[in-house]
């Protein structure tokens, strides 16, 4: 992949202090009760809430000090690959597709992990696992570096370690762990974990002192949790040795996609650590939240006096603890209490803070019906730059496309459409068919259907152009690629 992604200021430090340290990044998640802001093409974690970085490269920015680059694995899907990997190249300035662990499916955090595992242990034996969500908030990196480096010592005795976050309020969309005796300084045996509890049991937790958020955040041997999965998931630790045979071999491919078209969906939790027996936890301070609702966006944003969140083009008269969020559309309110305005170009959604957990009951209706809206936004970001839908009806799709300097989009043809070109701003370098010529502000071009194609900003500015599709097909599947500057899959 060539560098063409502009660097942000964040960079990812190179250490190399702790050797057998790695990192597993779960990123596979669609995020559904973030909805409207959550789409399944671009899931929370690609999303940026309360900072510059999206929550992605947070992640993997706060790992820096104690975790390098190279030492960093993110286990997704395929459709997630392309975005996630610009993410790290931004940030990066490297490519990061060497550090993907593929899922063919979706199977919940126990598969997922498991199959982390097994690569890992063909890397290093003594390979040892930092298990972490893609899509939390931590704000102190220090505190959350210490624990980890204090779970990676605790985990040589064998130990599957979980972060456990003190609770400051009775949340009830949590699960929880019960502390039991000290192993050493900062470290207990986890006694008991507690499911999601009602108010009233969240309230007696929290005045208990014993009882911690659990933060999903782990710290294990890689042949530790596969003995765990060996012992208490059988049928998941026959297909991972299957899996674990076939690695560097051209068909750990197949392997996988075989292995998880049989296994059941677990998470972590149920299906190996509520019943293991070396369990600890270390109490962190790490000021974390896991943002998995609108209703905890106040942890994360700043509020003002009446404790409402506002963002984007907000007008707000005599609201009262309310998330107030827009983009650049104007959303007026006056006089909500303890409710959630989510307004974007293509959906709004309005909900009592009490029914947030709900949104994704949303989404599920939404797939149902098919509806774009669950699956991608009007702007969808590209490695060259941006395009917006503005229009789509029978047989044809209007668009507003921008490239970014020096950006050009891949050598490409249609089998279903064909397209108008109408520049607005810069100047267009095309290729059309053997032809190759500039097409400046106020000028057009036509693509015929079946014509291979080409897209250039060689100019200094933003080009920007309107895209008219017309033709019986007209969705982003409908493209051949013959040459790509990302690595896209092309054709010869």
């Amino acid at each position: 992949m060539k560098k063409q992604v502009k660097k942000k200021k964040t960079s990812i430090k190179k250490t190399g202090e702790i050797p057998n340290l790695y990192a597993v990044i779960i990123a596979g998640g669609s995020g559904t009760r973030f909805w409207p802001l959550s789409r399944q093409e671009t899931p929370k974690q690609l999303l940026s809430i309360g900072g510059e970085d999206t929550l992605i490269q947070a992640t993997v920015s706060r790992l820096g000090s104690i975790i390098p680059f190279e030492r960093t694995y993110v286990v997704t899907n395929s459709k997630q690959v392309e975005s996630i990997n610009l993410q790290l190249l931004a940030m990066s300035g490297v490519s990061g597709e060497a550090n993907f662990i593929i899922e063919p499916e979706a199977k919940n955090t126990a598969p997922a992990i498991g199959l982390a595992a097994v690569h890992l242990m063909h890397i290093n034996p003594e390979a040892v696992m930092v298990v972490l969500p893609s899509d939390h908030i931590i704000k102190d990196k220090k505190q959350f570096c210490s624990s980890v480096l204090l779970g990676a010592d605790i985990s040589a005795e064998g130990y599957l370690i979980t972060l456990g976050i003190k609770p400051d309020k009775p949340e009830t969309g949590y699960g929880y762990i019960k502390r039991g005796r000290k192993i050493k300084k900062g470290t207990y045996r986890i006694e008991e974990f507690r499911e999601k509890p009602d108010k009233k049991k969240a309230l007696k937790y929290l005045r208990d002192g014993r009882y911690y958020w659990n933060s999903g955040i782990f710290i294990w041997r890689a042949d530790t949790v596969l003995k765990a999965i060996e012992k208490h998931m059988p049928e998941l630790y026959g297909g991972l040795v299957r899996i674990g045979k076939a690695i560097g071999t051209d068909g750990v491919e197949k392997a996988v996609k075989s292995v998880f078209s049989r296994i059941k969906p677990e998470s972590v939790d149920y299906g190996i650590l509520e019943k293991a027996d070396k369990l600890a936890v270390i109490p962190s301070d790490m000021q974390w939240s896991d943002v998995g609702s609108w209703h905890a966006l106040d942890s994360v944003l700043p509020v003002d006096d009446n404790n409402n969140v506002r963002k984007g083009n907000i007008i707000s008269i005599d609201n009262k603890n309310s998330i107030l969020y827009s983009g650049k559309r104007l959303v007026a309110t006056v006089g909500l209490k303890d409710m959630i305005v989510v307004d974007t170009p293509d959906a709004t959604l309005i909900c009592p803070r009490n029914k947030a957990q709900e949104v994704r009951k949303i989404v599920d209706i939404l797939k149902k019906r098919g509806a774009k809206e669950c699956i991608t936004h009007m702007t969808v970001l590209r490695p060259w730059g941006s395009y917006t839908v503005l229009e789509a009806g029978e047989r044809f799709k209007i668009k507003k496309i921008e490239v970014k300097p020096g950006s050009k989009l891949s050598h490409q043809l249609h089998r279903h459409r064909s397209e108008h070109w109408i520049v607005v701003a810069g100047t267009a370098k095309v290729t059309n068919g053997d032809k190759m010529y500039n097409v400046h502000p106020n000028e057009s071009t036509y693509i015929p259907m079946s014509t291979k194609h080409r897209l250039e900003n060689a100019g200094r500015i933003p080009l920007q152009i309107i895209e008219v599709q017309n033709g019986d097909y007209l969705e982003e599947d409908d493209i051949i690629r013959f040459d790509d500057d990302f690595k896209r899959k092309t054709v010869k």
